[in-house]
């Protein structure tokens, strides 16, 4: 494997629930030693620990506050601070406007409020907030799902990979992922409701954002519960020529190779 390029390791992709062998959304991004848990879904905590510990993440980025994509913040706040983890400082987390106070209210119990800030270094995302962790470059976007919510443009070594979050098909994601090497996208299996609001990307959807932003590569991901993978690859591929993976659990792609370091089946 290539450390000097960025790799994405699929921790999870489940929605809205864990599966017996698929943990809800959760990524972790690298590129030489720097490493970032991207969503923190119910169930993802686990398989994370295959490749690193909580105390040698350099931050952790969250997209919006939905369970399925940011429940293991509350086991990883015990973790750091209650356990057998030795922190040396507040881990980096990125995430939509009131996530600080969103872990508060779950967490505290009294009438003392849990110490969020002593496991979390808090930097809520904005429309365009870039930061500079380690060797790769994150900037995010705001999407469309309903709720604050967000996409990240991650970058290092002349690579770029997109992750789309939650979201419906919208601009702001389209002008992220203009030319960028690899899209992951979500691909829920449900059309627009009769109400026309839409907070979600089909397969379909998915194969149109990465043709319009001309990406080298789709990776489908929180492939909804009524859509098999194979499914969901077949129909993005109706919109969109190029290379089509699925996000399976465990596989990780190196952002800028034809090939996975690990893949897994699409049925």
């Amino acid at each position: 494997m290539n450390d000097e390029l960025p790799r994405i390791t699929v921790l999870g992709c489940a929605t809205p629930y864990a599966s017996a062998d698929n943990p809800c959304s959760g990524y972790l991004v690298s590129c030489d030693d720097t490493r970032i848990w991207v969503d923190a879904g119910s169930g993802t905590l686990g398989p994370l620990q295959r490749h690193v510990r909580l105390d040698e993440l350099d931050a952790i980025w969250i997209s919006h506050l939905h369970a399925d994509h940011s429940a293991d913040l509350l086991t990883a706040y015990y973790a750091l601070l209650y356990a057998d983890i030795c922190l040396a400082a507040p881990i980096r987390l990125f995430g939509p406007p009131g996530i600080a106070d969103r872990l508060a209210g779950f967490l505290t119990n009294t009438s003392t409020r849990s110490p969020i800030e002593s496991a979390f270094a808090v930097t809520e995302l904005h429309d365009g907030h870039q930061a500079a962790i380690g060797s790769l470059k994150l900037t995010s976007r705001a999407v469309a799902h309903g709720i604050p919510a967000f996409a990240v443009r991650i970058e290092a070594a002349g690579r770029s990979l997109v992750y789309s979050g939650d979201t419906a098909p919208c601009p702001s994601l389209t002008q992220l992922a203009d030319d960028c090497d690899v899209l992951l996208c979500e691909a829920e299996s449900a059309q627009a409701p009769d109400n026309g609001d839409q907070v979600h990307h089909t397969p379909e959807d998915a194969g149109d954002t990465a043709r319009i932003a001309r990406a080298g590569r789709l990776i489908v991901t929180h492939v909804g519960r009524f859509l098999t993978p194979r499914q969901a690859v077949a129909r993005a591929s109706t919109r969109f020529d190029g290379p089509i993976d699925y996000a399976t659990p465990g596989a990780t792609f190196t952002i800028g190779q034809a090939t996975t370091a690990a893949v897994g089946s699409t049925d």
